[in-house]
């Protein structure tokens, strides 16, 4: 009889030890019993017979995980403090019948500018890239000619984007290069057509992956190069543990698999922009000339109403962002000054008139709208923040020949929903786009020659060291949407125009000046952890806090930023605390954290990019 090592794939519980007949190579893929269920495994180690009785693994799957996979998920538990269980099911194993692949010669490619050529060679020279390319500069054209260089040399690819709204659009595009070996891959897929893609996967049939985070845990033969589109995106991060960033973790899998990776963006983060070779396209592909206007107030009102008529009198395109989904998103007792807010969430509840509820986005508690305040009874209730589907109706109502389409996180609920509203933007059949962030992610329509953004001040205020930089990001990518074939105007509704008016010609003046902000106190300078406590009592979750903090205090290597309540204090009925540290040293501070991980109510947030 021999004995084993597993780890449960997907589990939290410890290491166990099973036994069985035969020998089991590593890091293959078993089944085995634990109390009354059947629970997949990885074999890990072949151990000596143990004191305890053990029982037996039931079957032995034909899958493995590569040696590389499971040495990337060690690195993900140590790093992004969770167990090996729930870092190896991100990873999906390999067919033991995988085929190798064949090189292919691809010629049929775009065109690239001079510059654009130049930034190719720069890249080819690279292991680590960063193209910092303004929107419309080409960026797609080059990751085309990179994607055929690895299927060229046998290889396969990668292209990650922060969102599944922004897989459809450019998978068309490397479809039209590369046929049927490039496929789609995100969390809204169906079971079956998921098992579909791995067996093609598994086969060889599929060397060109675009998708969301999990697309990089694919096991695609002979992977060649990673390309990390916008990586400036906080949707890299996950926000359940393991608490990985896919484009940090994407940079070292190339250093692990030694292949190339490339990030791209028209607004990289600043930790990036200092540590990477940079390589700059400034100019759009087609130049069009830009108007910045700013101006005041914080509804949709006749100025904004009035250029997007002339807009459709054109029979061009407009597009406007707005910060909030739902209708409003405060209900606010205009005596007291309280919002209504969730009953088990400090936080206000949002209004969603079509459902006829407020609705916490936190906890997704709903209850019917209120007529009375729940703190003084006041009947005097007002909305306050618009949100999209208010501004849908309003312009609806005032704009005669208005054909809205709405982009939030309501209305676009499937990958079809998806396709179908960005077909009939694409075919003019939509004149107007309102929606949220979900719009500055890379869409590219040209027909779209005016930009309305409000809410920045709302984003600027945001309490954390990051807020200014995502207000700029977000500016420039929403403005970056139009004028890609023709002159455009810009609104950006403000009560602080000098906040954006040094930084909108060039986003590097923005990154130079913020980095000399951020020397000796945040990323890239000092690494930046976030301990959360959260307990259904308060006291608990304070003690805890105490506790962690004393504990914490004696290592001189470290520093505390800040200990207390989170600013979102309570959710889903449990009362949160964060305590946020700084180090120099990235290795020492991750050492000393796991001195207290596995504490009960306590999570590690390694490089954190929320802070509510």
């Amino acid at each position: 009889m021999y004995f084993f090592e597993v780890a449960l794939i997907g589990s939290s519980v410890p290491i166990l030890t099973y036994s069985y007949k035969e020998k089991i190579d590593i890091a293959r893929v078993v089944r085995v019993p634990l109390k009354n269920s059947i629970k997949e495994a990885i074999v890990l180690v072949s151990v000596e017979k143990p004191s305890f009785t053990t029982e037996d693994i039931l079957e032995i799957k034909d899958l493995v995980y590569s040696k590389e996979h499971l040495e990337i998920a060690n690195f993900i538990k140590n790093y992004y403090f969770s167990s090996l269980g729930e870092a190896i099911a991100l990873f999906y194993p390999t067919n033991l019948d995988s085929n190798y692949l064949d090189s292919k010669e691809y010629s049929n490619l775009p065109i690239l500018t001079n510059i654009q050529e130049n930034a190719f060679k720069e890249i080819e020279k690279e292991k680590l890239s960063l193209l910092f390319g303004v929107t419309g500069s080409g960026k797609t054209e080059i990751y085309i000619k990179l994607i055929a260089k690895a299927l060229n040399n046998g290889g396969a690819a990668i292209v990650l984007m922060p969102e599944i709204a922004l897989t459809p659009q450019i998978t068309k595009r490397v479809e039209d290069y590369f046929g049927s070996l490039v496929v789609s891959w995100h969390s809204k897929l169906t079971k079956k057509r998921r098992e579909d893609i791995l067996k093609r996967v598994y086969s060889g049939e599929i060397r060109v992956v675009i998708g969301a985070r999990s697309a990089l845990f694919l096991p695609l033969i002979n992977l060649n190069i990673i390309i990390v589109d916008e990586e400036h995106d906080d949707s890299y991060k996950a926000f359940s543990r393991p608490r990985y960033n896919a484009k940090d973790l994407a940079i070292y899998m190339g250093k692990k698999l030694d292949i190339k990776v490339v990030l791209g963006s028209a607004t990289p983060l600043v930790s990036s922009f200092k540590k990477y070779k940079v390589v700059r396209l400034k100019k759009p592909y087609k130049e069009a000339s830009k108007e910045f206007r700013f101006i005041s107030g914080e509804d949709i009102d006749f100025t904004i109403l009035k250029e997007i008529e002339n807009r459709i009198k054109k029979d061009e395109q407009a597009l406007i962002f707005v910060p909030t989904r739902a209708n409003f998103k405060y209900l606010v007792c205009t005596s007291c000054g309280q919002a209504h807010k969730c009953p088990y969430c400090s936080i206000g509840m949002s209004i969603h008139r079509k459902k006829r509820i407020l609705q916490c986005h936190y906890c997704m508690y709903a209850d019917k709208i209120a007529t009375v305040c729940q703190i003084c009874g006041s009947g005097s209730l007002a909305s306050q923040r618009v949100g999209t589907s208010e501004v849908v109706e309003l312009i609806s109502k005032e704009i005669k020949d208005a054909r809205v389409e709405q982009f939030d996180k309501d209305t676009i609920t499937t990958a079809n929903k998806l396709n179908k509203a960005l077909l009939r933007v694409k075919e003019g059949e939509s004149n107007i786009i309102v929606g949220t962030q979900m719009l500055s992610k890379g869409h590219d329509y040209p027909e779209i020659t005016l930009s309305v953004i409000t809410g920045l001040d709302y984003t600027a205020a945001m309490g954390d060291y990051r807020s200014k930089e995502r207000t700029l990001s977000l500016m420039h990518q929403i403005a970056g949407r139009s004028g890609r074939s023709k002159d455009a105007l810009i609104l950006i509704q403000t009560s602080q125009p000098g906040f954006f008016n040094p930084y909108l010609k060039d986003y590097e003046d923005f990154l130079v000046e913020e980095l000399e902000f951020r020397e000796g106190m945040y990323p890239p300078y000092m690494a930046l952890a976030r301990v959360l406590i959260s307990n259904r009592d308060y006291q608990k979750a304070y003690d805890i806090t105490n506790k962690i903090e004393k504990q914490l205090r004696v290592y001189k290597e470290i520093e505390i930023v800040g200990a207390g309540t989170a600013p979102i204090e309570r959710i889903a009925n449990k009362w949160r605390f964060n305590i946020l540290i700084r180090s120099k040293s990235k290795v020492f501070l991750v050492k000393i954290l796991h001195s207290i991980f596995g504490i009960r109510d306590v999570e590690i947030d390694m490089d954190p990019v929320d802070f509510s």
